[in-house]
């Protein structure tokens, strides 16, 4: 009998705001930040690997995840050691806290680009957790997936949640957004990948104070009229770093309907925000028409679930130390230790 497979998506983070508020003493900057999801993103399925029948005489290693990739930005992942892949170590992580063998085969379907500000990495870890926990029949808002998700990212516990929230501190503490209406946008990014820790390195000036609302804009151009009142911090630094973004950002101020345009995240994607899905599609199709070499999707915002996921109470608590995930005893010999779809 064949292994069930099991699927979860892995939707773009947008930050539809990003202020920072301060540096703390261990030198990390806490955040404010109302972080949504969008109806593109990745894709990622697992299933149990077979173990090998025992020999006599013979010790075998303990099984490991084995990450396969696929998709148009699968072999961007693969100059990297498989055992730092954000999938793998969340495998790896989980397993270990519920103290069973990580003898699982995970199939990453990547379509959303590298270290591009839109959380394509913690959304990949997040869906994994979710697609192991239906796996190993672990419920999907255990605070232990919580836990295993801020132990890897400060995205990875938004991604969790998978709706509309205010994201605080590193990313542990996480409150409930106000309903948001329906939204439609244009995601772009120039293929640049931007580090966020030298964005982080290249930021000064003051700092910013917490921004969070609580009334329902009425409409996406309410929305936008508030978020234009904010902002995200890390524009000026970025641009610094990939000087591209400013074209980004021109290219989605020019299309018609465009009611705000903004960085996400450390970058270099960017995002404008459409009252109307054919708006979006329009401006999507000028821009990539006019830079094809730049990746470009129109989107929608996606609503918070009809049941969504309970958030964590308080903050949350990494599990202590994430070793490493080991690579797998025998590799996929011609990739590195990749499998490629």
């Amino acid at each position: 009998m064949s292994s069930p497979r099991i699927t979860e998506q892995a939707p773009a983070k947008l930050n539809l705001y990003l202020h920072v508020l301060g540096r703390r003493p261990d030198g990390y900057h806490a955040l404010d930040s109302l972080v949504v999801f969008a109806d593109v993103g990745d894709r990622v399925t697992v299933l149990e690997t077979p173990a090998p029948p025992p020999l006599r005489g013979v010790e075998r290693a303990a099984p490991v995840p084995r990450l396969s990739l696929s998709g148009p930005f699968g072999r961007a992942l693969m100059g990297e050691d498989p055992a730092t892949n954000l999938v793998n170590r969340a495998a790896h992580l989980l397993a270990a806290a519920l103290e069973r063998p990580a003898s699982v085969t995970l199939l990453l379907d990547k379509h959303l680009p590298v270290a591009s500000g839109i959380g394509g990495g913690s959304a990949d870890a997040a869906a994994a957790l979710l697609a192991l926990a239906r796996l190993w029949g672990v419920e999907a808002d255990h605070d232990l997936l919580y836990q295993v998700g801020v132990s890897l990212g400060a995205d990875v516990p938004a991604c969790l949640a998978g709706r509309p929230v205010f994201l605080g501190g590193l990313g542990e503490q996480l409150d409930p957004a106000p309903v948001l209406p329906e939204t439609h946008a244009v995601l772009v990014n120039p293929g640049v990948p931007v580090s966020t820790p030298a964005v982080f390195k290249a930021r000064s000036g003051p700092f910013s104070s917490l921004a969070r609302f609580t009334e329902s804009p009425a409409d996406a151009r309410a929305l936008a009229a508030l978020l234009a009142e904010r902002r995200n911090d890390l524009t000026e630094p970025a641009l610094t770093v990939a000087p591209e973004i400013a074209a980004v950002l021109a290219a989605l101020d020019a299309t018609p309907g465009c009611l705000l345009s903004r960085l996400s995240g450390s970058g270099a994607t960017c995002f404008g925000l459409y009252a109307i899905a054919d708006e979006a599609g329009r401006a999507a199709e000028a821009i990539q028409a006019a830079r094809p070499a730049w990746w470009v999707r129109a989107a929608r915002l996606l609503p918070e679930p009809a049941q969504p996921r309970p958030l964590p109470i308080g903050l949350l608590t990494p599990l202590g130390t994430d070793p490493q995930a080991p690579r797998p005893s025998v590799p996929f010999p011609d990739t590195g230790g990749w499998g490629v779809g």
